[in-house]
């Protein structure tokens, strides 16, 4: 079951989204708390899984990845044993920084960030070349409007 989370710690995710790595003193302050309080809060926060980890967000084209590419995959495969070899490989890619399963006409969906066409296509012949799909389709992305966006909390 979910944590229940009050005001405050709802104040506190929305503000770490924002700011990433406020001090503590900082981060109490504007959520009107001690730094003892808000420390056990951000604690309670981590151990009940709230927050998964600290990150910093990367500007994608400032590293050179300007090409952000959506893939969907089809496979006749189901076994287990398909989906574990299919998972490692994919997970062995960095370029790879989403992947699902889904439901309707397609059975996962990536989420590739390349340098450029040729970079993308040595991820795609990557994963081809270790992996019997169905079916697969593209779609490069023109333009980013909102990406990595905040939960809303």
């Amino acid at each position: 079951m979910a944590r229940k989370l009050d005001q405050t710690d709802r104040a506190i995710l929305r503000i770490l989204q924002k700011q990433g790595t406020p001090s503590q003193r900082e981060l109490a302050e504007k959520v009107g708390l001690s730094q003892n309080a808000c420390w056990r809060r951000l604690n309670a926060l981590r151990e009940d899984g709230v927050i998964a980890h600290d990150t910093v967000r990367l500007n994608a084209s400032a590293l050179g990845l300007t090409l952000t590419v959506f893939v969907l995959m089809r496979t006749r495969h189901h076994s287990r044993e398909w989906f574990e070899t299919f998972r490692k490989v994919v997970s062995s890619i960095p370029n790879i920084v989403d992947f699902y399963r889904i439901a309707g006409e397609y059975d996962y969906l990536l989420k590739v960030v390349a340098c450029d066409m040729n970079d993308f296509d040595r991820v795609y012949q990557q994963i081809i070349s270790k992996v019997e799909l169905d079916a697969i389709t593209s779609y490069m992305t023109m333009e980013t409007l909102a990406d990595n966006r905040d939960l809303p909390v």
